[in-house]
């Protein structure tokens, strides 16, 4: 197998698994970008995943073909749902951030597993029938070295996590709207005497963090496992958390460290069909993507600059 070919055999595998990543980091650059800290990623992938998985198998006549992309959108409205429990929480009531984002790992864990325990009387649910299939996109895939490494058995899901990662960063850096977002997590009381409401502001983020967390939660589970249970997730969240931050908080910053992340994750799923990979004893391959993550944030939590006032509930008034 020359080099050319194991490029076309891991890149797009690399892509197809730093899909859900990108689209979870991008949400937690939302809310950390308006001062709020959202280690509840993974409680949020993990409803993500349960609804999506539990719509498709419950929709799938309805629906048919177009199921998986419609329980993107049910995943996406209960992580909403998720997240506001945590804005509720560190903005209104100004609790601890991080305590608050734990409570959310707990409770979407606990809370998923025991419904998956009283709907199939099982620990896992049944497996899906309509998923997000690969296809080769027309013409492009033609292109020579470029139109397989990229446009050769892909998944949407993959255009789509690229194409919000593109819109988030035109979202926070070209829009007033980013502006102000920007704003409440630097320097929030400048914000206000500007007429910006903080609360408000760092809600909609929350929100969106959720939304984003639950989609990328229900294309991991509708793409790599096709079914849930309780190690469906299984520390993904705390990875798109460290892409987060290896990103230095920037929307396309934590898409190339999602991208990196999947990358390892491919290396460890096909690396045995590889040469000299091959010969790497399969459980070092294994850990791979979780020994890059501690290594990633050793390596860059300190160099990063995050939002000045992330972590810091904002009372009116004080100074």
């Amino acid at each position: 197998m020359s080099f050319l070919e194991v490029l076309y055999f891991i890149v797009p595998s690399a892509i197809f698994y730093a899909a859900p990543l990108i689209l979870v980091a991008i949400g937690g650059v939302f809310s950390e970008r308006s001062g709020v800290i959202n280690i509840g990623l993974e409680g949020l992938m993990v409803i993500g995943a349960f609804v999506g998985i539990l719509f498709n198998l419950l929709y799938a006549d309805t629906f048919g073909s177009a199921t998986p992309w419609v329980a993107l959108v049910a995943a996406m409205f209960a992580a909403l749902l998720l997240s506001l429990l945590h804005a509720v929480a560190s903005i209104t009531f100004r609790a601890d951030q991080v305590v608050s984002g734990v409570a959310i790992n707990l409770l979407a864990a606990a809370l998923s597993i025991y419904l998956v325990k009283r709907i199939f009387d099982k620990g896992q649910t049944d497996f899906i029938t309509e998923r997000f299939s690969r296809y080769n996109v027309p013409f492009l895939s033609d292109i020579p070295v470029i139109g397989p490494l990229l446009f050769k058995s892909v998944y949407n899901t993959s255009f789509f996590a690229i194409g919000i990662a593109v819109l988030a960063w035109f979202v926070i850096y070209k829009t007033p709207f980013g502006l102000r977002l920007r704003a409440v997590g630097e320097h929030p009381m400048a914000a206000d005497t500007m007429g910006i409401n903080v609360t408000r502001m760092r809600y909609i983020a929350v929100m969106i963090s959720g939304s984003l967390a639950g989609m990328g939660g229900a294309i991991y589970a509708q793409t790599i496992t096709n079914d849930f249970g309780h190690a469906t997730i299984n520390g993904q969240g705390f990875m798109a958390l460290a892409a987060m931050i290896f990103g230095k908080w920037h929307p396309l910053g934590a898409m190339g460290a999602a991208l990196f992340f999947g990358f390892a994750q491919s290396l460890s799923i096909v690396g045995s069909s590889i040469p000299y990979i091959s010969e790497i004893p399969n459980v070092f391959l294994l850990i791979l993507p979780y020994v890059l993550t501690i290594l990633a944030l050793a390596g860059f939590i300190g160099r990063a600059h995050a939002p000045l006032a992330i972590g810091k509930p904002y009372i009116k008034g004080q100074r």
